[in-house]
């Protein structure tokens, strides 16, 4: 796939994805995929009330939700269309956003193997049209489905 076209599919595995997720239609329905290449993704989400906790900042389950939402993201540039089971999440909480910030959100497949897939995400405030201090970083390790109609011909 060129970078039109994984841009492309990695959109239509969101919306379908969408559509099956609750939890996602509910804190990403306005995130913004804004570039997809082979092995990486990047997105950008304005946070609104939904997202923040109880002082008015970015809560924890959101930036999780980010990085496994955003993880899959990165898995499907590599032709998936089902993106896999969660082994393993990891996050460290950096800094913080609020309502109105705007988020930029970069994930990148470290691995994908035949069953497994290992991926980074940074989650970045952006400040004055460009990325900014992180708010977050995260690592997820997915076990994929293993049958050749997920995957798609590259």
């Amino acid at each position: 796939m060129n970078s039109a076209s994984e841009l492309e599919h990695v959109r239509g595995v969101w919306e379908r994805t969408k559509n099956d997720s609750p939890i996602y239609r509910f804190l990403l329905s306005d995130v913004d995929i804004i570039n997809a290449t082979r092995g990486q993704m990047q997105a950008r989400l304005k946070l609104t009330a939904e997202h923040v906790n109880s002082r008015g900042t970015i809560h924890g389950a959101v930036s999780a939700a980010i990085v496994d939402w955003a993880g899959g993201m990165s898995i499907a540039t590599h032709g998936y269309e089902k993106t896999g089971a969660s082994v393993d999440i990891h996050i460290s909480y950096l800094s913080t956003a609020t309502v109105g910030d705007t988020l930029d959100i970069l994930a990148v497949a470290d691995r994908v193997g035949k069953s497994m897939a290992f991926t980074t995400v940074k989650i970045s405030r952006v400040v004055d049209g460009e990325v900014g201090p992180l708010v977050s970083r995260g690592s997820h390790t997915k076990f994929l489905p293993v049958s050749k109609e997920n995957r798609v011909k590259s």
